[in-house]
């Protein structure tokens, strides 16, 4: 799916990041670029997809794509950079892993920092509406969600495997009674995030 009919021939890179909103782990983003000629009807954004599609796609992803890279920013440089540019830089090293040089970017959302001059047009909802952008979703969102549950096993009192350190009431009420980990981002508000009406659970 191009975005324009002037960028038609152009090499397309769909690139998409996941766990922005996490109190814990890596922010982990993806680049893909997509046969030109391919259309892969099944490919959405991978929050509306069930786990075992979105593994099933994953597989198809790294086989059909012409090139795909996964970007990994750990929780202690989130801290550092803030999430914002933690997404951004993730982005930047899946772009770095291509082994093809994309000429367009299509970005999910409505900001990126530029990438090696390469032309980027930022979309929101894009993992809705480009396949490209979709595939990147997909690969980033199941990346992360292996790591958490590797993570889980070390930590398993926060029940990472299920909630994939999103600020679930579970996730919140383990960081009140055990404190956090290294994989937890302190930059976060934990007082506020933390808090927990005992009567709602």
């Amino acid at each position: 799916m191009s975005l324009l009919s002037h960028y038609s021939d152009l090499i397309e890179a769909g690139c998409d990041e996941a766990g922005r909103g996490c109190l814990a782990g890596p922010v982990v983003a993806a680049a893909v670029i997509l046969k030109k000629d391919a259309d892969y009807s099944e490919l959405n954004d991978s929050k509306q997809l069930t786990e075992k599609k979105r593994m099933q796609l994953r597989q198809l992803i790294m086989d059909e794509a012409l090139a795909y890279g996964i970007g990994v920013v750990t929780a202690s440089e989130i801290d550092k950079i803030n999430i914002l540019n933690a997404s951004f830089l993730a982005m930047h090293r899946a772009l770095d892993e291509l082994k093809l040089q994309p000429e367009l970017l299509l970005i999910d959302g409505n900001r990126f920092n530029p990438y090696n001059k390469v032309k980027h047009i930022c979309i929101v909802g894009g993992d809705a509406k480009y396949q490209a952008i979709a595939a990147a979703s997909i690969l980033a969102k199941t990346t992360r969600d292996m790591m958490m549950e590797q993570y889980d096993a070390q930590y398993p009192v926060y029940n990472w495997k299920k909630n994939k350190g999103y600020p679930t009431p579970e996730h919140k009420r383990a960081i009140a009674e055990h404190g956090t980990t290294p994989l937890h981002r302190m930059t976060f508000n934990m007082a506020i995030q933390t808090k927990i009406d005992f009567e709602t659970i």
